[in-house]
């Protein structure tokens, strides 16, 4: 059975890098349809490279959301990891999208630095998204000098929130994948251990009630995870901060903000993990987690 089916399957491995609030993260969420990888409003929410396996047409589309790419010259050790772990996922795939935002302002003179970048060995599709709120003309325009200025491989454009233009672009992808075994179970959606995605979704949260209150120190670590015989879980997490002032902001007046933080995190995890959960989330402050190599290596940035 196996040997029949990895002739009528196909698998492969496709990055997804741009520039960051592209919509990365969305497109991929929209592709395997269910969220793997946060999405905030906030750009460099994306820290490492996650991975969010799609099924189309007996294909098995094994999508890597990287962190955005940006100039890391003046950046701290986090930041330089991050782009660096992108850089690297070009290199460790068969096939590479190239996320644009197209209603950005000046798009393609932004995305020169990242258009250098890519590698001309191997196929890069270019995906123009948030193309709803662009007029058709102008579309037309930008996907033209986008392509005379690099080769790629097949243009799409997309609304990746709206689910526009996506089933196209999964029917391109899986048609080109080589034929072979699926790598995953039919029925796994991310490699994200439950642990770390429980983190991903709460640090998902802290931005979104935050917005610019919070600046990019915090990170989420899940310390306890407790399963029992009913089925519910029992979580515990730290939201670690660098500063007394962010911690705070974190807990809010009588910790109320904290309690909200909880809240919606445990409903958006009982909702993904299609269990019970109880959730505890503590906040400490750690100056300069980031600049840690033990932190950096848990964030799947350093090995």
């Amino acid at each position: 059975m196996s040997a029949d089916r990895s002739e009528e399957t196909r698998c492969g491995f496709v990055s997804v890098v741009g520039l960051p609030n592209a919509g990365k993260s969305t497109l991929i969420n929209e592709l395997v349809g269910t969220k793997v990888s946060i999405v905030s409003s906030k750009v460099h929410t994306t820290r490492s490279r996650i991975l969010g396996i799609a099924l189309h047409d007996q294909a098995q589309i094994i999508l890597i959301d990287t962190p955005g790419i940006f100039d890391a010259g003046g950046a701290r050790t986090m930041e330089k990891a991050m782009v660096a772990c992108a850089l690297d996922a070009l290199e460790e795939c068969e096939h590479i999208i190239h996320i644009v935002d197209a209603a950005s302002k000046n798009p393609l003179n932004k995305n020169m630095d990242l258009i250098k970048k890519l590698p001309t060995g191997k196929p890069v599709i270019l995906v123009l998204n948030k193309t709803d709120k662009v007029h058709k003309p102008d579309l037309l325009a930008l996907a033209t000098s986008f392509n005379e200025t690099f080769d790629y491989a097949a243009t799409f454009m997309v609304s990746s929130l709206k689910g526009q233009g996506t089933k196209e672009l999964l029917d391109h992808l899986a048609a080109q994948l080589k034929p072979g075994p699926w790598m995953y179970d039919e029925d796994q959606i991310t490699d994200l251990p439950m642990r770390m995605m429980a983190a991903e979704i709460t640090r998902e949260k802290i931005f979104n009630q935050l917005h610019k209150e919070l600046p990019y120190s915090a990170m989420v670590q899940t310390e306890t995870w407790e399963e029992f015989d009913n089925g519910s879980i029992k979580i515990t997490q730290l939201v670690f901060v660098e500063r007394d002032s962010q911690k705070a902001i974190v807990l809010g007046k009588g910790g109320g903000r904290i309690k909200q933080i909880g809240k919606a995190a445990r409903e958006e995890m009982q909702d993904i993990f299609g269990m019970p959960i109880h959730l505890k989330l503590f906040v400490k402050v750690e100056e300069k987690w980031a600049e840690r190599a033990e932190n950096l290596r848990e964030m799947g940035l350093i090995s």
